[in-house]
C-alpha cells in the first residue's frame, strides 16, 4: 500500500478498475470511495458541499498541489461530477460555483478530472491502466511538468 494519498488514489483506481468493466460505474465509483460522492440519487449534495476526505495526504505534482492534504478529494469529486453532468459542465461549476480558477492547482487538477473522465468514456484510457495514467500525470512532487 502506497504512503501518499496520490499513489492510494492510484490504488483505488486499480481496485475499483479488476471489479468492473462499467466506465459510469468505475467514474461514479471513485467518487464515491475516494471523495464521498453518494452513488443514487442524492449524489449531488455531496458534490456541491465538495464531498470528503476519504484519501487524506499528499504526493501530488506541484502544478497540482495546492498545499493541502485534500486533493484525492478533489480529483475524485471533479471525476463523480463530471461523470454524471458531462465535461464542460463540470469544469464551469468547478470555476463558477468551486471558485478554482484554471491557472491555480485546483483548476489544474480539475482539467485533469476531466481528461481522465473524456479518455475513460473514449476508450483511449482502458480501465485497467488508469493507475499508470494517475501516477505518470498526476503523482510525484519532484517530477512536475505540466
Amino acid at each position: 500500500m502506497s504512503s501518499d494519498a496520490c499513489g492510494r488514489l492510484a490504488e483505488a483506481c486499480a481496485r475499483l478498475a479488476a471489479d468492473t468493466t462499467s466506465p459510469s460505474r468505475f467514474l461514479r465509483e471513485l467518487g464515491h470511495e475516494v471523495a464521498g460522492v453518494r452513488r443514487g440519487p442524492l449524489w449531488f449534495l455531496d458534490a456541491g458541499r465538495g464531498g470528503a476526505n476519504r484519501i487524506r495526504g499528499r504526493g501530488f505534482r506541484d502544478h497540482v498541489d495546492d498545499g493541502t492534504e485534500g486533493q484525492a478529494r478533489h480529483f475524485a469529486g471533479i471525476v463523480a461530477l463530471a461523470a454524471r453532468v458531462g465535461p464542460t459542465p463540470a469544469r464551469w461549476l468547478s470555476i463558477h460555483v468551486g471558485r478554482d480558477a484554471p491557472e491555480t492547482a485546483d483548476g489544474r487538477l480539475t482539467d485533469h478530472a476531466i481528461d481522465f473522465v473524456r479518455l475513460i468514456r473514449s476508450g483511449e484510457l482502458p480501465l485497467s491502466d488508469t493507475d499508470a495514467w494517475i501516477r505518470e500525470t498526476i503523482c510525484g512532487a519532484a517530477a512536475d511538468s505540466a
